[in-house]
């Protein structure tokens, strides 16, 4: 039996925390307290109990977390891979192959797109930032593309359209579904043709802008751009710690990093004084990524051969759920099938190039991976936890576990109730529901953590989409396009974007403002195609 649509006290605290989440939001604040408090307040009101109160604010982060704690372990295992490969150097060798294509600037743009884009898409933007600074970035300089052009193709192409879709990790698309109580798979399928919608645009126009400074190869532009490091270099690192460091201030202590989710994008830990935030930066910001050279000496071989079968083996996944979606000669990938296979052969490779590498010793070399990738997806994800149990008590399937309900399955569903009461006053359209959630999203990014917002966004797509006739699943998709691009490193300058200004060496706040044209185009052009093509 639902509960009565009339509206009560705890319903006006919850819509007021929302409030107060989003203004927090815009404010470029962390927005865990405020989600704690508001968790608090809204099972006061609604229990009349402090004992309820208090009890919800535990009770949030642990529905959330064991709703959530698939993501945490895929992003601990894929970490785990990484770590696993870069002993050996089979991430560098991954890339190195395309130095050969880049013969000028405009075969460098678009390599630049398709190696970022690949990187990012299976492993996320962590290791792509790095890794295309060390050992594609001088290429594409000397090929004729600007550096201000690099950090726009590697910041679209990675933080924004890999990113934005994480088809293969699916932690954004689990996070949006999640909370918008919609099918995984349909936000998943959605979001990446809307990522691809998104970034085409995004990079055509960027193309077009970036089209007459692009030269023929010049061994010049490399060298000045080079000499950098020890000149100007240092004035863009400044200024880009500068900047980080004036937020910080103002912000008082902040959660790790900043884009996918806080630090996922090989943002630094946040320090509270700027001595220590440019030491960190230091170390960020010079010509090479931050692990040290691979300590492997063995058969040249073996990384050789991972470099070749990792990528191979998730394409094969991504071919088998083509192929598994349009033909019934397969089965088809159902819930978190597909997360589940991912992590699956994360799991193995960490364990095979472990035994490549370490020999006797991969057992402890194979768990250490594993237990650093898990310490990694805590820091990384656990923020997200009392943010997603604030939007959770607003979702009837998990309000009554948080708030203490008598029968556990059967809450008050605040933030349905809200929407519902407010049906006669939102118009019954599509376009507007689409374009208030990509703004809602592209509002919730820009305090630079590109995954918090999700279930603001899909909460609000789930009761939105049946009063304006449009999919939940949609509605979704397109919040979490807002949300990425914005926050995920394409937009605010306080993201992971530093890092990308910083392996280029381009002012950070110059980069940010050359984004937003191409970004802004693409996201407006994404919500038509949604609302026409996904209604």
């Amino acid at each position: 039996m639902r509960w009565q649509m009339q509206l009560t006290a705890a319903h006006w605290v919850y819509l007021v925390g929302v409030v107060v989440i989003i203004a927090t939001m815009i404010a470029r604040k962390n927005i865990v307290v405020p989600a704690v408090v508001a968790t608090f307040v809204t099972a006061l009101v609604f229990s009349h109990s402090i004992i309820r109160g208090l009890s919800a604010v535990f009770n949030a982060s642990l529905v959330a977390a064991t709703n959530l704690f698939n993501i945490f372990l895929i992003i601990a295992l894929v970490t785990a891979m990484l770590h696993s490969l870069q002993a050996l150097g089979a991430d560098r060798k991954m890339v190195a192959p395309f130095r050969g294509v880049m013969r000028n600037g405009h075969l460098a743009f678009w390599t630049l797109v398709v190696v970022t884009y690949f990187i990012s898409l299976f492993f996320w933007p962590t290791p792509a930032v790095p890794l295309i600074g060390a050992v594609l970035i001088p290429v594409a300089i000397r090929a004729g593309l600007r550096p201000m052009a690099v950090g726009l193709v590697v910041a679209i192409a990675g933080q924004g359209m890999a990113l934005s879709s994480d088809y293969v990790i699916r932690v954004a698309p689990g996070l949006s579904a999640k909370a918008a109580g919609a099918d995984p798979n349909v936000v998943a399928d959605r979001a990446m043709v809307l990522s691809l919608v998104v970034g085409g645009v995004a990079l055509a126009v960027a193309y077009l802008m970036e089209f007459r400074t692009m030269r023929r190869p010049d061994p010049a532009l490399l060298a000045e751009w080079e000499s950098t490091a020890d000149g100007s270099g240092e004035r863009v690192r400044d200024l880009a710690v500068t900047e980080r460091e004036r937020e910080l201030v103002g912000a008082g202590d902040r959660p790790a990093g900043g884009g996918d989710v806080p630090s996922l994008r090989g943002g630094p830990p946040t320090v509270g004084h700027g001595v220590a935030l440019r030491e960190e930066y230091d170390e960020e910001l010079r010509d090479g990524p931050e692990e040290p050279a691979p300590s492997y000496r063995g058969n040249p071989l073996v990384p050789t051969f991972f470099a070749i079968f990792v990528p191979v083996a998730y394409l094969a996944l991504i071919v088998y759920m083509v192929v598994a979606k349009f033909s019934e000669s397969v089965p088809d990938l159902r819930g978190g099938d597909a997360a589940a296979l991912v992590g699956g052969i994360a799991a193995l490779i960490v364990f095979l190039a472990a035994l490549a590498g370490d020999g006797k010793g991969f057992l402890e070399s194979s768990a250490e991976h594993v237990v650093n990738g898990l310490v990694f997806a805590f820091k990384a994800m656990g923020v997200v936890l009392p943010i997603a149990g604030f939007f959770f008590i607003g979702n009837g399937d998990f309000s009554g576990q948080i708030l203490g309900t008598a029968d556990p399955t059967k809450g008050p569903a605040l933030l349905y109730d809200l929407v519902t009461a407010a049906q006669s006053h939102i118009p019954h359209s599509g376009f507007i529901a689409a374009f208030g959630i990509l703004l809602i999203g592209m509002i919730a990014g820009l305090e630079g953590s590109g995954f918090s917002g999700l279930p603001l966004t899909g909460s609000l797509a789930g009761s939105l989409g049946p009063a304006a006739g449009i999919s939940a699943g949609t509605l979704a998709a397109v919040g979490q396009m807002g949300n990425i691009w914005s926050g995920g490193g394409t937009l605010v300058a306080w993201s992971s974007l530093i890092a990308v200004a910083g392996f280029a060496r381009v002012p950070v706040i110059a980069l940010a403002r050359r984004c937003f044209i191409p970004v802004v185009s693409g996201l407006i052009v994404g919500t038509i195609f949604a609302v026409v093509f996904f209604p």
